[in-house]
Formats: C-alpha cells, sequence, structure tokens
C-alpha cells in the first residue's frame, strides 16, 4: 500500500471518528477525544512507519496528535449547527493529510538529509504548529481554570509543540541538548506570559493569539538559531513583530471595564 493512500485513510478514518464523538453524551465526549488522539498516534505510524526508529524520530507524532487533541476540543466550543461543523471536519481532514505528508518527509529525510521538499514541509509544519498553539491556547483560557492549571498545561503542551519544531531543523536522531534546552526555556517563557494574560483583562482569542505570536517568535528565533542564521536582521524582524502584537494586545484591552 502505497504512503498517500494510507495517509488518505488515516485522514478518513480519523475524520469519521470526529463526526462520530458528535453522537456521544457530554460525559463521553473528552474520552473519546483523548482515544481519538491515541488513535491518531498509531495511524500516524503506521502512515510513515518507514522512517521511525528507536530514536528521536517518534517526536514527528507530537505534531498530529495535538492537532487532534487542539481542534477536538475547539469542536466543543463552537455552536452545534452543521454550519460550523462541516468545515471543521473538513479543515481537520485536510490538516491530517497535509501532517502525515510533512512528518514523512520530517522521519525520511533523518536518515537521507537529501530531501528537497524538506524546506517546503519545515514551513507547512511552522505554520501548523502555530494553528494547533492557537487552538490550545483559546482551549485552556476558555476552560477557565487556576492559573497553576493554565500555566502547568500551557507549558507542557508548548514544550511538545516546541521540541518538535526545533527538532526539524536538524532531525538528529538522539536527543541534543541544546533542542532540549531551547524547548525548556521557551515553554517556560510561555507559562510566564501565561501567568501574565491571566491577570490581564482580554478576552480570550486576543489572549490566544498573543501566546500564539509568542511561539511564531520563540521558534522563529529558535529555528535560525538553530541553522546558524540568527542575524541582526531577523532578530529584529521577530522582535519589532512581538512589539507590534503587544502593542495590539494594549489598545485591544477593556481597562476598566
Amino acid at each position: 500500500m502505497s504512503k498517500k493512500l494510507r495517509f488518505l485513510i488515516s485522514s478518513i478514518v480519523l475524520s469519521i471518528g470526529f463526526v462520530f464523538i458528535q453522537f456521544l453524551e457530554g460525559k463521553f465526549k473528552f474520552p473519546a477525544i483523548s482515544l481519538l488522539v491515541l488513535l491518531t498516534g498509531a495511524f500516524s505510524a503506521w502512515s510513515f512507519y518507514e522512517g521511525l526508529g528507536k530514536n528521536m524520530t517518534w517526536v514527528s507524532l507530537v505534531l498530529p496528535m495535538l492537532f487532534t487533541l487542539s481542534v477536538g476540543i475547539f469542536w466543543f466550543l463552537l455552536p452545534a449547527n452543521m454550519f460550523t461543523r462541516i468545515p471543521i471536519v473538513i479543515f481537520y481532514a485536510i490538516g491530517i493529510y497535509v501532517l502525515s505528508s510533512t512528518m514523512n518527509i520530517y522521519t525520511v529525510s533523518s536518515s537521507l538529509r537529501t530531501i528537497g521538499l524538506l524546506r517546503a514541509a519545515r514551513g507547512v509544519g511552522f505554520v501548523l504548529t502555530l494553528i494547533t498553539s492557537f487552538l490550545i491556547f483559546d482551549a485552556i483560557f476558555s476552560i477557565k481554570q487556576t492559573i497553576f492549571i493554565n500555566a502547568s498545561l500551557s507549558f507542557i503542551l508548548s514544550f511538545l509543540l516546541l521540541i518538535q519544531g526545533y527538532w526539524s531543523i536538524n532531525l538528529e536522531k538522539k536527543l541534543e541538548k541544546n533542542i532540549l534546552i531551547l524547548s525548556l526555556t521557551s515553554s517556560l517563557i510561555i507559562a510566564e506570559l501565561v501567568t501574565l494574560i491571566y491577570f490581564w483583562p482580554v478576552t480570550v482569542v486576543v489572549g490566544s493569539l498573543f501566546l500564539t505570536s509568542g511561539v511564531y517568535l520563540l521558534l522563529g528565533l529558535g529555528q535560525a538559531k538553530l541553522e546558524d542564521r540568527l542575524f541582526p536582521s531577523i532578530t529584529r524582524e521577530y522582535l519589532t513583530l512581538g512589539l507590534i502584537v503587544l502593542i495590539g494586545m494594549f489598545f485591544a484591552t477593556r481597562w476598566g471595564g
């Protein structure tokens, strides 16, 4: 069976799983999403198992699984009608197919290092990491938990997202110390930003966009450092965008409301 056919089967089966969850009672939906996340990992491993080994290539399963988790939780926050649900299912099906293709390129490149599509795959992975980040932060803020739970969840999930993002640059089969340090440091910064947002009177969407911008800045600078192209111009570009987002969030805040 070709890989493209495996990618297609995986995206169809997992999308059907999303539709099936809608017919479950409320108390069964979150366990069902958890099961779907595990199934995503299993289908992803099946889709590109040739490139997997007893090494860091298993990090390639992280983004598809977190994508399923983020879309699944965001699904519950939407109005229960076909005009919102059908587009989400289509978006998810396309996203999983694209992710499978992208992660396949990663795992193959970790051995061959000569895949021509690698740079394009990194770009797609970067964008889908940001989309997943936004949906995750939106879900965390929407459930309205304590500051400790919000910060802890953000740290753990950001670490998983960022370590796969940094790993996609060098694609080493062993965990490099610099990637681990980058991931831990960046995740700690995100957790600190979540703590700040907790006391900042912003809407869920604005707060989620701000944190996603933080992921964009940290992941972009981190990847540039790993590629040895962290030039002053690139640093200024990312920091300028971060400053613009911060100013925008300041004016979007309803002070004293």
